[in-house]
């Protein structure tokens, strides 16, 4: 049997960088070879570097019971924090990001419009009785919510997992069991080539099939009528407009969980493939920077 994967393109050629571009990229081949030399001593200068710590770590790597490593295990920080709170003494009026949705609206979200949403959020779910180490699904579009949804849940400790919006009734609250969430965000709808995406209705099918749900936030984005269950539902605009715009950090350990993503369940059950918080954010960080090439 032949155990190789038949190929039917192969591509040989090279496409090399322009020298300018090569000259100022951030990744170089000096980092490369730092990398290579010390990899534990490389990782805990892009952590030290690239973080901001409340208590920075004294180990680097704990590799005594593998295949459970921990990394910085001692160490203390906020991903929120790093995110945005460090950028609004001297970027608070830069853009943090550009979004273009569908049908067409735009928003151009500052630093401190984006803490601001966050932590109202924050707030709003602390009320919910959100707590450090629940779970909360985020099932919504590619709109700005999703992101305030995320870091609001790594501001007070809470462990998101975000859920395809494409996917069924049945498919997110398989999601919702095995991660136990206790508080769904979701949005009436989404648009999606044209058409919209009953979120909510789905939200609502797959909360038959669970019982650890006990609230849903729903942004209101396509305005079409869906059903509100009193005391369940809650609005996303009514409940965070009263909110505070600060809400301080919780202070978060190097290996607390910071997000579950489950696999795509293709050959098998759908996986939830934990991700920490310094792990995850000096990977990410890093990664911006060389690769993506962030000045």
């Amino acid at each position: 049997m032949n155990d190789k994967i038949e190929n039917l393109l192969e591509e040989n050629r090279k496409f090399t960088p322009k020298t300018d571009l090569s000259q100022n990229a951030n990744a170089t081949s000096e980092w490369f070879d730092e990398a290579n030399e010390n990899r534990l001593e490389f990782w805990k200068k892009q952590a030290l570097e690239r973080i901001t710590w409340f208590k920075e770590p004294t180990e680097i790597l704990d590799s005594s019971n593998p295949p459970f490593f921990k990394w910085f295990k001692d160490g203390e920080l906020n991903l929120s924090y790093n995110c945005l709170d460090r950028h609004l003494e001297t970027d608070a009026d830069r853009v943090a990001f550009y979004w273009e949705g569908e049908p067409g609206d735009t928003q151009q979200i500052t630093y401190q419009d984006l803490y601001e949403r966050v932590c109202r959020l924050s707030n709003a779910l602390k009320k919910l009785n959100v707590k450090k180490g629940d779970r909360v699904a985020i099932y919504l579009g590619m709109t700005p919510e999703i992101v305030v949804a995320m870091l609001a849940c790594a501001r007070i400790g809470a462990v998101h997992s975000v859920v395809f919006g494409g996917f069924s009734s049945e498919a997110l609250a398989d999601r919702i069991n095995d991660a136990k969430a206790k508080l769904v965000i979701t949005a009436d709808g989404a648009w999606r080539r044209g058409d919209i995406v009953p979120l909510k209705d789905n939200v609502d099918g797959s909360l038959e099939l669970t019982e650890y749900i006990e609230n849903v936030i729903v942004v209101k984005r396509t305005n079409q009528d869906i059903d509100m269950k009193q005391g369940r539902d809650h609005w996303y605009h009514e409940i965070t407009e009263k909110e505070q715009s600060v809400c301080e950090p919780e202070i978060m350990n190097a290996e607390d969980m910071l997000y579950i993503l489950y696999t795509s369940g293709t050959t098998a059950k759908p996986k939830g493939i934990v991700h920490t918080q310094a792990g995850y954010l000096t990977g990410v960080t890093t990664t911006h920077h060389e690769v993506f090439d962030i000045k």
